[in-house]
């Protein structure tokens, strides 16, 4: 079974399919190769379930190459999936934003260390409420 953290990033990874498949129903890319690279990303979202660690590889590429296939869409690439992936995903953020995330990750750490709850979501909202006020 998936731990939280995990399923959030598939319910984004779900998100993200949906605007490829809409981008192949609009007839915006070649069929053939799309059609494969569909086939990698749903490889992916059957696998990060099972073995998140495994896993990383295959998303950082596949992440990468929907920003640099369909810079289209690249604006609708959650950044949480830049993050969670990592490698070179991360060329893809600025300095700032990665802060951002390594204290997003810190926190969460924090929490699993001491067994709380983390909402990754909520968490991310307060620090970037935090960072607007300074």
């Amino acid at each position: 079974m998936a731990t939280p953290h995990v399923e959030y990033h598939l319910q984004l990874l779900n998100h993200l399919r949906t605007i490829l498949v809409a981008l192949g129903e609009a007839e915006q890319v070649p069929e053939e190769s799309h059609t494969l690279f569909l086939d990698r990303f749903d490889e992916l979202l059957t696998l990060l379930p099972q073995n998140p660690l495994e896993s990383q590889y295959l998303g950082q590429d596949l992440i990468c190459q929907v920003i640099q296939r369909y810079p289209q869409i690249a604006h609708l690439v959650p950044r949480d999936l830049l993050w969670f992936f990592g490698g070179d995903c991360l060329h893809f953020m600025p300095d700032e934003e990665l802060q951002l995330y390594q204290n997003l990750e810190d926190l969460r750490y924090e929490a699993e260390r001491d067994g709380q709850r983390f909402d990754w979501h909520a968490q991310k909202q307060a620090l970037l409420e935090a960072v607007k006020k300074s």
